[in-house]
């Protein structure tokens, strides 16, 4: 019996010691999978797209912005520094080539500590645990994800080679200042490519993912370099560098240089093809897809009219100041190819990241005596000629306006008996504008304005003819650059093209010309506005060597100033004011506050565009008169004028 027992025994034993690693073996099973149900397929990593970058280009192909969500580039593990990949790995993971995802002693160190403080603080975690959080996890600390990122890291190990998790969480990593993975990072913080870092700035960057926001260099250089110490220590400690090294690149000083590729030169031309683009392609694809979006902005344009304005303002603030006067001068200039539409050049703003808003094309203001040429060209192609005499005498207009009455005045406070019409518009004199309103309706002129491409509500009242309804800087010069086109419309666009990350072609602009006035009526302006710069209110812009025609505006008080002109090539509108409608001082014209701006920007303007003198349509003559009455005069005689060849009977007045 004892015999029999003592077998019976043995057995219990034997079916103990097979039971009791079954049962844990169970339970680890049903813990794993209760666990691992709900994660996601690592497979799916096979398809994963991280968020890219688009990137915006100016007409020559230089870079004008960077368009994303979160600042990702990937590049291969090919194009990463080795000494990086070594500071990393001395840091965060020295054991990472040889394990198989978690790393035992570094996690039993961490459970010791956590123990001690009563709380997870030190993680242990491999950088295939840190890929596995970072891909698929939340940042809370606890048990359950922590076994879930054991889970994902074995996953992780045994289907992709070290090279490959390396190079995913290297281009994954968050890295601080909006900077996720090396290339951005190199980028952001010394405006370099990966492979030109340095090996203190591989340490420093190898140093980023532990506190990413605290280390940034951008936020606390003295944070920053006791970090890629830190790390330069651990190197030293594993023989990456020597001694001798170490204490060289220790003391190297932290030279950050924020990439221009993260800023753009262009913030509001920017912003304002934003949501055209995403309206063509969507938010998602947009920002996340590694677009080349390749737009119609010159970079040298856009650079002289940045000058042009910051210097504008800088002298038009001095004067303000002088006077004394409350309100902080703003400007804006827009800049059109006259042959395309393109946008060439845009400033909305004074400073752009003080004020985001784009003045150029969000902002509606009184346009003045800048509306003038709009009003002419109506009345040219209603029976008017340069020629055409007008009354330039005081006048009171029943229900001009919403008022009873409107009595307007010459800005001189001159005035002549009667004058041309090309006088009246070289010297801007309002009572004439006044006149020629009235005779033809305003109705009538707010449809045609709308047909030269202002969609800005107009009001029809006979002070429009002085500009007393809003409308964008934009629109007016677009609507001016019917003139040079031959009476053409083309909707200005700032998209040429854009592109997908393989290359293929997703949107291409096909600008769309319409003929909104004959030929001849725009060369007749032209004609007239080149006189309002060669004897006019524009006259301080004559030394241009090109051929130019343009108009300045002033409205009540000088709470705006504009000039508006163009040559063959190119079309500029540029505005002066302030936020809140303050006055910019007494005689603070569109010819004084606008026009040198307009000035500097069109001299390096034609420059660079070229000079061409504009068309002459065969229909048209030139013939020489009397400014004041419109008589005519030998050749050479008074003042010239195109007129067409056989007018119509002159029965106006």
């Amino acid at each position: 019996m004892g015999k029999a027992r003592q077998q019976a025994r043995k057995k219990r034993v034997s079916v103990l010691w097979f039971l009791i690693p079954a049962a844990f073996m169970g339970t680890a099973a049903g813990i794993y999978f209760s666990l691992a149900h709900d994660l996601p397929q690592i497979r799916a990593l096979e398809d994963f797209n991280p968020s890219g970058v688009t990137r915006v280009y100016a007409a020559d192909n230089t870079l004008l912005a960077e368009l994303y969500i979160e600042k990702r580039d990937p590049i291969p593990y090919e194009q990463i520094p080795p000494m990086l990949i070594a500071a990393l790995l001395a840091t965060e993971d020295h054991r990472f080539f040889s394990h198989s995802g978690i790393d035992l002693k570094g996690i039993f160190r961490a459970g010791i500590r956590d123990l001690r403080v009563g709380e997870f603080v030190e993680g242990g975690s491999t950088i295939t645990q840190q890929l596995a959080k970072t891909l698929f996890l939340t940042h809370k600390k606890d048990i359950q994800r922590k076994i879930k990122e054991v889970i994902l890291a074995f996953q992780l190990e045994r289907r992709y080679t070290k090279e490959q998790i390396l190079e995913l969480y290297l281009n994954q990593v968050y890295l601080g200042s909006g900077a996720y993975g090396v290339k951005a990072a190199a980028e952001k913080f010394f405006n370099k490519p990966p492979d030109q870092l340095t090996v203190a700035e591989c340490a420093l960057i190898a140093g980023m993912p532990k506190m990413p926001s605290r280390y940034s260099p951008l936020a606390n250089k003295d944070l920053a370099i006791a970090r890629r110490n830190t790390v330069l220590r651990q190197m030293l400690r594993y023989n990456i560098i020597s001694r001798q090294e170490y204490e060289s690149y220790s003391r190297e000083p932290l030279v950050t240089q924020a990439s221009s590729r993260s800023t753009t030169g262009a913030p509001y031309f920017i912003e304002h093809i934003k949501s055209f683009l995403e309206d063509i392609v969507g938010a998602g694809p947009l920002y996340r897809g590694r677009l080349s979006v390749y737009t119609t902005l010159s970079g040298s344009l856009q650079q002289a009219a940045e000058n042009a304005v910051s210097q504008g303002l800088a002298t038009l603030g001095e004067r303000m100041s002088k006077k004394q006067l409350p309100g902080t001068p703003q400007g804006a200039l827009v800049a059109l190819d006259v042959k395309t539409g393109g946008v060439l050049a845009m400033v909305g703003g004074k400073n752009f990241q003080e004020s985001p808003f784009n003045r150029a094309t969000m902002a509606r203001r009184q346009p003045g005596s800048s509306f003038k040429p709009i009003l002419y060209a109506y009345a040219v192609g209603h029976g008017f000629t340069p020629l055409t005499p007008i009354l330039n005498t005081p006048a009171v207009f029943p229900g001009a306006t919403k008022d009873l009455f409107w009595k307007p005045e010459n800005f001189s406070k001159k005035y002549s008996g009667e004058v041309t019409l090309r006088e009246a518009l070289v010297h801007s004199q309002n009572i004439p504008a006044a006149r020629v309103m009235n005779r033809l309706g305003p109705a009538p002129v707010v449809d045609f304005a709308a047909k030269m491409g202002i969609s800005s509500p107009l009001a029809p009242y006979l002070s429009l003819a002085l500009g007393a309804s809003e409308i964008t800087l934009l629109e007016m010069t677009s609507a001016y650059a019917v003139f040079p086109r031959m009476g053409s419309l083309i909707k200005p666009y700032g998209v040429n093209r854009i592109v997908d990350s393989k290359g293929r072609l997703l949107w291409q602009a096909k600008p769309v010309s319409e003929r909104v006035m004959p030929a001849e009526d725009a060369a007749i302006m032209t004609d007239m506005l080149q006189a309002v710069i060669q004897e006019g209110t524009g006259r301080s812009a004559r030394d241009i060597p090109c051929p130019l025609a343009g108009k300045t505006g002033t409205t009540d008080s000088c709470k705006d100033a504009l000039f508006i002109g163009y040559s063959k090539n190119i079309a500029t509108g540029v505005w002066t004011g302030t936020d809140n409608y303050l006055t910019l001082g007494r005689d603070e014209t569109g010819a004084m506050a606008a026009l040198p701006i307009w000035k500097s920007f069109m001299t390096e303007a034609v420059a660079l565009t070229g000079c061409e003198v504009f068309e002459t349509p065969e229909g048209l003559t030139r013939v020489w008169f009397d400014p004041d009455t419109g008589e005519r005069l030998p050749v050479g005689a008074g003042v010239s004028a195109l007129i067409k060849k056989e007018p119509p009977a002159d029965n106006i007045e």
